[in-house]
C-alpha cells in the first residue's frame, strides 16, 4: 500500500462525436504516459493471467491495467500473457477485450477515465497483450509457457490465477515443478509472484490444505492472496481516519465505544450465479474474508509503520483474538418473493428446496485489552432494501442526569459512519441545542463526501492491488496465518458439534433482512442501523 501522495492524473477525453475506432493495434510505437507526481512506474515484468477469457479478466483486471497504463504506472517493458482453454488468435483476444472495455466505459463512466476509451492508451496496452492456448492441468502448457517467459523483462513474472478454485492446486504444482516459481539469484535476479483469488478454502481444513500445498512450491513472500475489498480507497482510508486524527484515536477503545456495525448489503440477487451460490452461500462468500478484513482494519492495534509485515502482523493478532463463533452468534436468511422480485429458490440453477443462505448476520467478540466486551455486528445479504457497504462505530452514551428535565427521552448516540460503497465518505451523528428559549436537545449529522474534496479517479478496485503486487508491497494482501485464523473463528458455525444445520429464515426480497437478525442484536440491547435511513433523514 503506497503512502506516497496521490496526485490525480488528467483524463484524456475524446469529443462525444468521435467515431469508434477499430481495435486493430497500430504499428507505430506508443510510449508509456508520464507518471503522476510522486509516483514511480512499476518495474518491468510479465503478467501471466490464467483464465484470460473469464469474466474477472474482462470486467476487472483489464480495466485496472488500462487505468494503470493511462496513469503512467506501468513500465514500457510490460507484457501481458493470457492463458486459457481453446485455440485463439491474439488479435481475436484483443478485440474481445476491446469491446468489453468499450462497454464497460460506457456503463461505468464513474470508474473509468473520461467515460470512454482513449485510443492511444488502449493501443499501448494492446501491443503488450499475447494470447496462449493451454489446458491448466497439462504439462505441455507449462513447458510452452516456460519457453515463452525465458525472455521476460528483467526475469520478473507475476502469475495471476483468475480461475475457479479447483484449478489453484494443479496450476501452482505445475508452476513449481516446471521451475517457473524459482526466483533469480543476486541483486539483479527477477521476482516470481503468485496472485490467488478467493475463495481461499471453504473451511479451516481446506484452507490449511491449500496453504500447505502452495507452500510446497512457493515461499510465503511470493504469495499474494487477494481480497478486492482492500483495493478500495475508502477501505484503506480507515487507517487514516483512525490514526491521523486526534479526535478519533484516543476514543477508539472499549472505554468509549459501545458497539460496531459492519454492513455489506446488496439489492441484486444471485444474478445467474446460482450454481456458485448453491455451493458457497452468503456466510462463506463474505464473512471470513471481506467482512473480517473490514473488521481487521477497524480493530487492529496501531502498527509501528506502514511496512507490509508491520500492518499484517497487527491484523493477524486481531483475527487470532476473535472469540470462535457459535451457532447462537449467527443468523442465516434466504430471500423470498417480495417487492424487489422473485425468491432465491426461483432463480436459475437453484434447487427448488434449497437451504442455502443469501443473508448472514454475526455477533463477533474480540478477546483483547482494547475491545473486551464490545460487540462487532456483521451483516451481509442479497435482495436487501438498499445497496451499501459501511462501518458504523457507536460511542457509549453520556450520563443523562444533566438533561433529565429537558423534553427528550434519551440522547441520540454519537455514531461515526465510514461509507465504503457506493457512497464514499463519512458522517457523524451528534447532539446540539435546538433554537429557542428552552434547553432542548436535537440530533444532527455532519458529513463529508470524497467527491467534494478530491478529484475523481478512475478505479475499479484492482488498480492499487496490481500496482502494489508489481512493486512487491504485500500490505493489502492476506498471509497464510490470517487466512487460517479467520476460518478458525467461524469453523464451529460451518461444522457445529451438534451436527444440525444452521436454520435459514425467510425474508422478503427488498426488505432489511430476517426478523431473527434483529433479535440477535436485541439480546444486547442494540438495534441495526436502518438500511434506508438516508431517505428517512431527508424527510
Amino acid at each position: 500500500m503506497s503512502t506516497t501522495p496521490n496526485t490525480p492524473a488528467a483524463s484524456s477525453s475524446q469529443p462525444d462525436t468521435a467515431p469508434a475506432r477499430s481495435c486493430k493495434v497500430s504499428t507505430s510505437s506508443h510510449d508509456a504516459p508520464p507518471s503522476p507526481a510522486g509516483k514511480k512506474p512499476a518495474p518491468p515484468c510479465t503478467l501471466v493471467i490464467f483464465g484470460a477469457g473469464g469474466d474477472l479478466t474482462k470486467r476487472l483486471l483489464m480495466p485496472a491495467l488500462y487505468n494503470l497504463g493511462i496513469d503512467g504506472l506501468l513500465d514500457d517493458g510490460m507484457k501481458i500473457v493470457g492463458v486459457n482453454h481453446g485455440a485463439r488468435e491474439t488479435n481475436a483476444w484483443r478485440e474481445d477485450l476491446h469491446q468489453s472495455l468499450q462497454q464497460f466505459a460506457a456503463d461505468k463512466a464513474s470508474t473509468f477515465h473520461a467515460g470512454k476509451l482513449d485510443d492511444d492508451a488502449w493501443n499501448w496496452v494492446a501491443q503488450r497483450l499475447e494470447y496462449m492456448a493451454g489446458e491448466f492441468e497439462s504439462d505441455d502448457t507449462f513447458a510452452q509457457l516456460k519457453q515463452k517467459l525465458a525472455q521476460s523483462p528483467g526475469g520478473n513474472v507475476i502469475f495471476y490465477l483468475a480461475v475457479g478454485a479447483r484449478f489453484f492446486k494443479p496450476i501452482v504444482e505445475h508452476l513449481g515443478k516446471t521451475g517457473l516459481l524459482q526466483e533469480g539469484e543476486g541483486a539483479n535476479g527477477g521476482f516470481r509472484r503468485l496472485v490467488i483469488e478467493k475463495p481461499f478454502g471453504t473451511d479451516l481444513a481446506s484452507a490449511r490444505d491449500l496453504n500447505a500445498h502452495i507452500l510446497q512450491y512457493a515461499q510465503e513472500s511470493q504469495v499474494y492472496r487477494i481480497d478486492h475489498f482492500l483495493g478500495k480507497d475508502t477501505v484503506q482510508s480507515i487507517l487514516a481516519v483512525r490514526f491521523a486524527n486526534a479526535l478519533f484515536e484516543p476514543v477508539w477503545r472499549r472505554e468509549y465505544i459501545d458497539s460496531v456495525q459492519i454492513t455489506a448489503a446488496e439489492t441484486i440477487g444471485v444474478e445467474g450465479r446460482g450454481k456458485f451460490y448453491e455451493q458457497t452461500g452468503a456466510f462463506r462468500d463474505m464473512v471470513p474474508n471481506h467482512l473480517f478484513q473490514l473488521l481487521g482494519m477497524v480493530a487492529m492495534e496501531p502498527p509501528n509503520s506502514f511496512d507490509a509485515e508491520a500492518v499484517r502482523d497487527k491484523k493477524a493478532e486481531i483475527f487470532d483474538a476473535i472469540q470462535p463463533l457459535t451457532p447462537d452468534d449467527v443468523v442465516f436468511g434466504q430471500y423470498e418473493k417480495g417487492p424487489a422480485g422473485v425468491g432465491y429458490r426461483e432463480e436459475p440453477d437453484v434447487a427448488p428446496r434449497s437451504t442455502t443462505e443469501t443473508y448472514a448476520a454475526a455477533r463477533v467478540l474480540i478477546e483483547n485489552w482494547r475491545w473486551a466486551g464490545v460487540p462487532f455486528y456483521l451483516r451481509t445479504g442479497k435482495r436487501l432494501a438498499t445497496r451499501c457497504t459501511e462501518i458504523s462505530v457507536q460511542l457509549k452514551p453520556v450520563p443523562f442526569r444533566l438533561f433529565r428535565d429537558t423534553p427528550v427521552d434519551a440522547l441520540t448516540p454519537n455514531v461515526l459512519t465510514l461509507r465504503i460503497d457506493p457512497a464514499h465518505g463519512t458522517s457523524f451523528d451528534f447532539n446540539v441545542k435546538t433554537p429557542g428559549p428552552v434547553m432542548q436537545v436535537g440530533a444532527v449529522q455532519s458529513s463529508f463526501d470524497y467527491a467534494d474534496f478530491f478529484a475523481e479517479r478512475a478505479n475499479v478496485g484492482y488498480e492499487t492491488l496490481l500496482y502494489d503486487c508489481m512493486l512487491g508491497d504485500a500490505t493489502l494482501f492476506q498471509r497464510a496465518d490470517s487466512i487460517e485464523t479467520s476460518w478458525c473463528a467461524v469453523d464451529s458455525v460451518l461444522h457445529p458439534e451438534s451436527g444440525g444445520a444452521q436454520a435459514v429464515h425467510g425474508y422478503a426480497a427488498g426488505s432489511e433482512g430476517p426478523a431473527q437478525a434483529d433479535a440477535l442484536l436485541a439480546r444486547d440491547g442494540h438495534a441495526w442501523r436502518p438500511l434506508q435511513r438516508d431517505a428517512v433523514e431527508k424527510k
